[in-house]
């Protein structure tokens, strides 16, 4: 991201840096204008990167597109501009005081990217026209700013899985599919298709395509991926684990649907799945509370047995931000795709795992998949 001078006008980015463009299906909600706001602080030396794996040491020498040559643009169905969707979470306690004034411009600059998305209610295209709208999008933006590559991230709001024999593609498989067409790696950071069917995966080799997902693990998954294999270390049997979920904002009111979160909680619940290796007795509610905004509570309880039979208890409350938790993931895995793309690797990314409710593969243990994340960054080295 070109980085904010004082007077809130980006500095010039040199004709000689490879850029890499960023394109945000969901352009103008919470996540994304975090990442944007959020580069643009970093780059500007405004904040300092926490939150960002890929901005430690083990990560320097990876060959990661530098955060200041990101060039950000998007689809979006809402008009909001980016600065105004910025004061509003400013105004949530989501970012601090006085960084809308400071990165203006480069929410302006961003916002001048995004596109109208869809399909809109009444909307008469076919998925193919909708797909062609979205493909030229998507290379008009590469070509316009002159960009080695574009990494398509979707991170809207969450779709209910499709019903079986649907005739439609999804909203996010269409943008799935036109990033195959315009070459774009993509990045499913919900728990929606996206590229998850087996035309579009084959589409996506064909063309030879990195491409990473699902569902972006930010918080009491996370925390789950952490607990579970302590259990089974200990040789402790878990009897159930249940848990609850109070948010509000867009994905509160998405997930009101119980379609939609049925789609999410089928990645929390897989983490328990394959690291327990047992599904236990319990389940995730997730309640729409529009007076918590941006920011939402995860509680867990678990019922665990000890030695002689003992019959035990975990609780455990996470209290976040969900977009201020995912930015920084996402700004991450723009730069590890962006780079694999660039070293020729395609394909699903299991080792991005670290990453995901519902990964491509692999452990679910975090610490496994934290092993896997160091090992991609090796093999993302420049080769001696």
């Amino acid at each position: 991201m070109r980085a904010a001078t004082p007077d809130a006008t980006p500095a010039p980015t040199p004709d000689h840096v490879v850029r890499t463009g960023v394109w945000l299906v969901g352009a103008r909600g919470s996540v994304a204008t975090t990442a944007v706001a959020g580069c643009a602080a970093l780059t500007a030396g405004l904040r300092p990167p926490t939150g960002m794996v890929t901005e430690t040491p083990p990560f320097a020498e990876a060959g990661l597109p530098a955060l200041r040559s990101l060039v950000f643009g998007g689809h979006d169905t809402v008009c909001v501009p980016l600065s105004k969707r910025a004061e509003e979470l400013t105004d949530a306690g989501v970012l601090p005081p006085g960084l809308v004034r400071a990165v203006h411009a480069d929410l302006a600059a961003a916002d001048a990217g995004i596109r109208p998305g869809g399909p809109q209610p009444g909307d008469p295209r076919t998925d193919d026209e909708l797909i062609t709208a979205f493909t030229a999008d998507l290379t008009a933006f590469r070509d316009r700013h002159r960009l080695a590559r574009v990494v398509v991230v979707n991170v809207s709001s969450t779709e209910p899985v499709p019903e079986p024999g649907a005739t439609r593609l999804a909203p996010s498989s269409l943008y799935a599919a036109a990033a195959i067409r315009a070459g774009c790696p993509f990045v499913n950071f919900t728990p929606s298709t996206g590229l998850g069917t087996p035309a579009l995966l084959a589409a996506a080799a064909a063309r030879g395509l990195p491409h990473a997902g699902r569902d972006g693990k930010t918080g009491q998954t996370l925390l789950r991926s952490v607990l579970a294999p302590m259990f089974v270390q200990r040789a402790l049997t878990v009897r159930a684990w249940s848990g609850t979920n109070l948010l509000g904002g867009g994905d509160g009111a998405a997930l009101a649907d119980p379609a939609a979160a049925a789609a999410k909680n089928a990645g929390k619940e897989r983490v328990l799945a394959d690291v327990l290796g047992t599904t236990p007795e319990g389940m995730v509610h997730i309640d729409d509370v529009p007076a918590l905004g941006d920011w939402k509570t995860a509680w867990d309880h678990i019922a665990f047995d000890g030695f002689l039979g003992s019959r035990m208890i975990l609780q455990t409350i996470w209290q976040g931000c969900d977009s201020a938790l995912a930015a920084p993931l996402v700004l991450d895995l723009v730069r590890l795709v962006a780079r694999a793309h660039e070293r020729g690797i395609a394909g699903p990314l299991p080792e991005l795992g670290f990453y995901f409710k519902d990964p491509d593969g692999g452990s679910s243990s975090l610490s496994d998949q934290f092993t896997a994340l160091l090992g991609f960054a090796d093999r993302l080295r420049d080769p001696r």
